[in-house]
């Protein structure tokens, strides 16, 4: 199993001081969470793509690049490319890049996004979001394993003997994990090449993401992959932990309330209740987190957002201090007793090489 955190890069007023950070502050905030990420001995990082405010990271490669150089685990991963509304051959470039420089910890994950307004500004057709990820990944799939590629599709002008540069470290492309909040089509994209699926888990119901992981697992099968216990699952998960329950809630609730996402919604205790949420003692989040294993089965990484709704850099620090020192070992221990020996571990640049 793989642990981690993910961030979407909001810049959101902390209620309960009024403070909104600027964006300067917000970027170098997310990299000294990658910084403590390390330090506290998780395995992931990863970070989505934005570009409307309130969201900083628009450019993803840039800042993991620069994390890259300032770690020497961590595996550096998004969590979300825009498969629709970049253009293939540019990912591929810029990820083989990153992927050297890091000297191969890097996966991608690609996504559709949940914002509409950015078809039109990158030229295209939110209608056509589905065909698009499919088309797109189909060239970018190709792009990092053959060295002369032909190509023509019904959204980019076509390719002839055209060869992206640098070429995936080792021969061996970034693994890729595509995510899905919502669509059926995208966990079988995942399932037919084999890919791994990483299911948001965050915001809607558990039963909604159960059947979309398990369409995944039984398509990767048909296909022909392994068995649908060897399919490659991700999940994401969400947590503010103090040393009590009561603590943790009161502290966290007008961050609840108020964040962009969901505040003025279900109250806390609603969506802990139908959703991963976990807000309480580092022992809770132990307990929440054990049962995704029978929800899911046997799955590879999990990631979890910390970082979110204007809560301050400090409080977050101590989020991850809690994360690494006291939940995550106890999970590791806890997933690796009776784990089938079939099941595949989280995906690494160099057991992929050696495979």
């Amino acid at each position: 199993m793989q642990f981690g955190i993910f961030t979407v890069g909001d810049v959101t007023r902390d209620p309960t001081t009024g403070r909104t950070p600027t964006e300067h502050e917000r970027i170098m905030s997310m990299v000294a969470i990658a910084d403590k990420a390390e330090e506290v001995g998780l395995d992931v990082f990863a970070t989505g793509e934005h570009h409307n405010p309130p969201f900083v990271p628009s450019s993803p490669t840039t800042m993991l690049g620069h994390i890259a150089a300032r770690t020497q685990r961590l595996i550096l991963s998004t969590s979300t490319t825009l498969i629709t509304t970049n253009d293939p051959v540019k990912i591929a470039e810029d990820f083989a890049m990153l992927q050297h420089l890091a000297e191969g910890r890097v996966d991608v994950m690609m996504g559709r996004g949940n914002t509409a307004p950015v078809y039109p500004w990158f030229g295209q057709d939110i209608r056509q979001g589905i065909p698009l990820a499919i088309e797109n990944y189909a060239l970018l799939h190709e792009l990092w394993r053959e060295e002369a590629v032909d190509w023509e599709g019904r959204f980019r002008t076509p390719l002839r003997g055209f060869t992206a540069t640098p070429r995936p470290l080792d021969g061996v492309p970034p693994f890729v994990w595509h995510g899905s909040i919502r669509s059926p089509e995208i966990a079988e994209q995942a399932a037919y090449y084999g890919d791994g699926f990483f299911a948001n888990n965050i915001f809607w119901p558990r039963d909604h993401f159960i059947r979309l992981v398990g369409l995944y697992r039984e398509r990767f099968a048909y296909h022909g992959h392994g068995t649908a216990e060897q399919a490659v699952v991700g999940l994401g998960g969400q947590v503010f932990m103090r040393r009590n329950s009561q603590d943790a809630v009161r502290e966290f609730r007008p961050y609840f309330d108020n964040a962009p996402v969901y505040g003025h919604g279900p109250s806390l205790e609603e969506f802990t209740e139908q959703t991963p949420l976990t807000v309480g003692s580092p022992q809770e989040v132990i307990d929440k987190t054990l049962t995704f294993r029978e929800s899911f089965g046997d799955y590879q990484r999990q990631l979890f957002l910390m970082d979110h709704a204007g809560l301050p850099l400090k409080t977050v620090l101590e989020q991850l201090d809690m994360l690494g020192e006291e939940v995550v070992p106890v999970l590791r221990k806890e997933f690796a007793a009776g784990r089938p020996a079939e099941v595949p571990d989280g995906p690494t640049h160099a057991a992929r090489r050696a495979g």
